[in-house]
């Protein structure tokens, strides 16, 4: 995400990226980054919670009129409402998908 929000900065269109890892979008440079401590597939928050994935929103939109400097980042202050670990596993299927399946397969994984 980074390397794609710096070449669509680079045409002069301001972005903002919403991450997980924001240490990781600071070392690719992207211009701005909210960092959010959320699974994985959840960069806005809880899946219906419109109140936490607003508060997400807002916070990237202020990052983005308000960024005057390329490389700012703001960490969000919303907790996860259930420990990260069990949300972890409970976003793993319970069973590997064929494709994975056939890759550990070839890997010696299996």
């Amino acid at each position: 995400m980074p390397v794609l929000a710096r070449w669509i900065e680079a045409a002069g269109i301001p972005t903002v990226v919403v991450t997980m890892m924001p240490a990781v979008a600071e070392e690719r440079r992207a211009p701005r980054i909210v960092g959010v401590e959320f699974p994985f597939g959840h960069s806005f928050g809880m899946p219906g919670d419109k109140a936490m994935q607003r508060r997400v929103l807002e916070l990237a939109l202020r990052v983005l009129a308000g960024a005057a400097a390329s490389g700012t980042r703001v960490d969000i202050d919303i907790e996860w409402p259930v420990p990260l670990r069990d949300a972890y596993k409970a976003w793993q299927p319970k069973e590997a998908s064929p494709i994975v399946k056939k890759l550990l397969a070839t890997w010696g994984r299996a």
